[in-house]
Order: structure tokens, then sequence, then C-alpha cells
């Protein structure tokens, strides 16, 4: 009797249905783990997706399960109805969040309201810097759309070269949600190692003396123009492109919000509460989407190499527009700025920041490199609505 037990016990534990590739993504959630914990890698998204890729590989947990609905006819009206036989897992239900478009927002409406808009204003020029950065997102749809990837599937894969993890999910949700677990990790993993790709790319681009020039201080930016600046971006991004008004409008009034002074509670909540819940639960759904089934296929192999090639590319293309602009400035400008092209926010700006300090301890780069920073999410967003447009149906 004891051993019946047992055996029923044993057979009901996820050990009997853990299968080779549950173990491999195990180690990749333990090692993705390791360095968001150790190394300090974007810990506070890299720390729940890595979770959440764990969860969905422990077998039987059932968090991401979907719910079982059966159609039945209505003794009472005859007609069909739907009916919930058996509810689907929490993290299902949570990950709707990301399926529907609801988290990339309020990410984005958290972004505004964290960051300075200020070294944008004070030098426009830093929207060419933005722009340039986004090559690597085009770049790399053709790519993809070479190795046999469909025209959603392609504008999904290529975003992940904008380094904005909200703005990738986003675009993946309306195009190619069945690759969301894919780019979404490939996404938020080169977010986190934006300190060690980076780097070299912008030393193999730039002499040592290009990356020694130090930038004059920017200009006072009034607070009228801080105000003014999300409501005409709004106008113009959403008139001009109606599909990205999603995440730039709520980009702006996140920013409307913390330069508006009249509203100092909405602006802690939209910097801190909010958006750390929100993080929460976008950072252990998208890892959950990330199980052994979906994960392990050739074309996840080929997703991340692409997200790799148009981080890279976009990197890379920033730093040489910058080294144009260096030319034509007489050299005022520093190419490395050209490199918080991608919209990491802020990481990129201060991996700019410290290289130019490791070449001159004076050098303080990290205000001119937030201008072509915040352009870069800018960009990213307007890319992602361009695409949207071309490949939404």
């Amino acid at each position: 009797m004891f051993l019946e037990l047992l055996k029923g016990f044993w057979a009901s534990t996820g050990f009997v249905a853990l299968t080779p590739g549950h173990m491999i993504m195990i180690v990749v959630s333990l090692i993705l783990l390791y360095l968001a914990i150790k190394k300090g890698f974007e810990p506070l998204l890299l720390l729940p997706i890595a979770f959440g890729m764990l969860l969905a590989n422990l077998p039987l947990g059932g968090l991401m399960s979907e719910p079982v609905v059966e159609i039945i006819r209505d003794p009472n009206t005859g007609e069909l109805v739907s009916q919930t036989k058996q509810l689907g897992g929490l993290l299902y239900y949570l990950y709707q969040g990301v399926k529907l478009g609801i988290y990339p927002p309020l990410i984005f409406l958290g972004v505004g309201a964290m960051t300075d808009f200020g070294p944008l204003i004070a030098n426009p020029r830093s929207l060419l810097l933005g722009a340039a950065a986004q090559f690597g997102i085009f770049f790399t749809f053709i790519g993809a759309t070479v190795l046999g990837f469909t025209g959603p599937e392609a504008a999904s894969i290529g975003i992940i070269g904008g380094a904005d993890g909200p703005t990738a999910l986003f675009l993946t949700s309306k195009l190619a949600d069945h690759l969301l677990g894919p780019i979404a990790v490939a996404a938020y993993s080169y977010m986190a190692l934006v300190p060690i790709i980076q780097p070299p790319i912008m030393r193999a681009l730039t002499t040592k003396k290009e990356r020694q020039v130090k930038m004059e201080q920017l200009r006072v930016v009034t607070k009228t123009e801080k105000i003014l600046m999300p409501i005409v971006v709004t106008i113009l991004c959403t008139l001009l492109l109606p599909s990205a008004a999603p995440l730039v409008g709520f980009l702006m009034l996140g920013n409307l919000i913390r330069e508006s002074g009249v509203v100092e509670r909405l602006s802690k909540t939209a910097q801190n509460e909010l958006t750390n819940i929100v993080v929460i639960f976008l950072g252990v759904t998208v890892g959950a989407t990330a199980s052994a089934e979906q994960f392990l296929r050739l074309d996840t192999l080929k997703i991340i190499g692409l997200g790799l090639i148009a981080f890279s590319i976009g990197t890379a293309a920033g730093v040489i527009f910058g080294k144009i602009m260096y030319k034509l400035s007489g050299g005022k400008v520093n190419p490395l700025i050209g490199a918080a092209g991608v919209s990491a926010v802020p990481m990129a700006a201060r991996v700019a920041q410290k290289v130019g300090q490791e070449e001159n301890p004076s050098n303080f780069l990290l205000m001119h490199a937030m201008g072509p920073n915040v352009a870069g999410v800018i960009g990213s967003a307007v890319a992602a609505g361009a695409l949207l447009m071309f490949f939404g149906g």
C-alpha cells in the first residue's frame, strides 16, 4: 500500500515530465539569474525574465496553461455558448497584458516620467543620431526576409535593433505573437548586455583623438520648452504615423506629467509604483514564454543571431553618423554619443560617458549622450509605427 502511494506521488511530480529541453532552459535561466544578480546586468528586467523562464520550464506547474473552453448549447435559448471548463494558469492571465499590447505603453509612460528631454531640446541635432541608430532595424529586416521569415516576422525581429524591449514586445504582439518568447528574451538580453556589446564597436570605429573630444556645455532649456516638447511631438508623430500613437503618446504623457510641475503625485507614481509593478508582470510573463517547446528551435537561434546583428549595426550606424558630425562641426562633436542613439535608456548614455572618460578623465558626455538616447526612444517607437502600418494589415 505504501509502495503504491509512493509510486503515485512520484508519478505526480515534475521530475517524471522533465525533458532534456527543460533542463537546457533551466540552465539558461540560471545563467541569466547569475548575470542579473552577480554581474548587475539590467537586473530590474533580467531577474524577473529569468525567473519567469525558470517557472515555465519546471514541468506540470501549469502557470502558462491556457483555459479549457467548450462549446455547449444553452438549454434555455438553444444557442451555442462557450463555457470555461478549466481556468488557465496565473501567468497566462498576466501575459494578456503583453499579448494585448497593454504593458509596453505603460512602461513608456514611466520612461517618459523618468526622462529629462532637456538635452534633446538643447541640441536638436541629436535627433539625427537617434535616427541613424535605427538603421540596424531596417538592415536586419532585410536579412530576416532573406532567411525565410515573413514580412511581419522580419519586422518583429528587426525591431530588436532599437534596443527597446517594450517597443519590440508591442510590435511583435501585433505582428507575430508566436515569436514573442525568443524576440523578448533577445531584446532584453541585449539591452542588459549593452555595457559589453557596445564598447568594442565604439572603440573600433573611432580614434583616440575623437574619443577625447570634450563637448561644450548645453544651453539651459526653459520650462516652457520642456512643456511644449511632449505636446508638439505627440501631435506631429500621431498625425504622421497614427499606429505609433500608443507608444509615443504614453511616452510623451509621462514626460508632460513630469515637466508640468502640477501633478507631483502622478509623476512619482508613474516613475515608481506603476512602473515597478508593470516591470514585474511584464518580465515574468515574457520569460515564461520561453518554454523549451517554443524556444529550442532553429528559428530561435536565427532570431538571437539576427538580434545581435541588429543591435551591433544600430550602434555602429550611430557612431559613424557621430563621426560625420565630428567632421562637419570641426571636431566639436564626440562620435561616442552616437552609440547612445539606440534606445536603451539611460544605459547606452552611461556607456558613452564611461568610454569617453577612459580616454579623458575630465570628459563628461552623459548629458550630451542623453540627447541621442531620448531621440532613439522616439525613433524606435516611430520605426515600430511605420512597420506596423506596412505589415499590420
